[in-house]
């Protein structure tokens, strides 16, 4: 498989179709420029990328300066999107069973009954908001476990922001050897929910979905995209110039 380094993760070159077609087992975590700032500066999240087994272009703008790599990226492929597609190519195949963690209480509930509709039949057979904090609660975290395995799921999206959200599937994984495909999405479940809009067709083609989402959500996410996500750049110019180096070693 083609890899696309970026700073100090490979990216594999895939369209949205080639990913449906081949993810059948493993973590699929999709960097966008935030992560690859908290890459620069989280051991363990690093850790975590270096261990999933899917890892691909999320954000547009990634997707437009990888033209300028040797080798350029084939398709950005948001996850919040990805996550619609994934289960519409699966809509006919009754071995796919879906389970849903994260968000505020009631609202990945509310995803669960709308895909559900969506597709005819019960596709995502559970789903959960667990409580703010819940990481740092081992007998909470066994708990969800618990739940997860009973439901039968063999697919498990998890939203509740990076890098809580991989670090947890991660470190879980091995306790619930049903589920066969582990999704980090982020606001994924709220899209699905109706309870967050994404942004018009018009702002993702041009690469400006983000700059909706601040619109959307001045006070949480003007610091990430305006102060912190623009240490990418600056990176990013290094690798570009080749002297940028892993903080990690490796």
């Amino acid at each position: 498989m083609e890899i696309v380094k970026v700073l100090n993760i490979d990216i594999q070159n895939m369209t949205r179709q080639e990913l449906l077609e081949n993810l059948k087992e493993g973590v699929l975590v999709t960097p966008n420029l935030d992560h690859l700032i908290k890459l620069q500066k989280d051991k363990e999240f690093y850790d975590v990328y270096q261990k999933s087994e899917w890892v691909v272009c999320d954000s547009k703008i990634l997707y437009l300066f990888g033209k300028l790599l040797k080798t350029p990226i084939k398709e950005a492929i948001p996850g919040s999107s990805f996550f619609t597609s994934y289960y519409m190519y699966h809509k006919n195949d009754a071995d796919c069973k879906i389970f849903l963690l994260g968000a505020k209480e009631g609202i990945a509930v509310k995803a669960m009954e709308r895909i559900n509709e969506k597709v005819g039949r019960q596709m995502v057979v559970g789903a959960h908001s667990p409580s703010f904090g819940f990481e740092k609660h081992e007998d909470e975290c066994e708990e969800l476990v618990r739940i997860v395995n009973e439901s039968g799921a063999n697919v498990l999206l998890v939203g509740v922001g990076a890098p809580k959200q991989e670090k947890w599937i991660m470190k879980y994984r091995d306790k619930m050897p049903g589920v066969k495909v582990f999704m980090a999405l982020g606001a994924t479940i709220d899209f699905e929910a109706g309870t967050l809009k994404r942004a018009p067709k018009i702002w993702q083609k041009c690469g400006m979905e983000w700059l909706y989402r601040v619109i959307k959500e001045p006070k949480r996410l003007f610091r990430r995209y305006f102060v912190d996500d623009m240490q990418f750049f600056y990176y990013f110019t290094k690798q570009l110039l080749g002297i940028y180096k892993n903080p990690f070693g490796k």
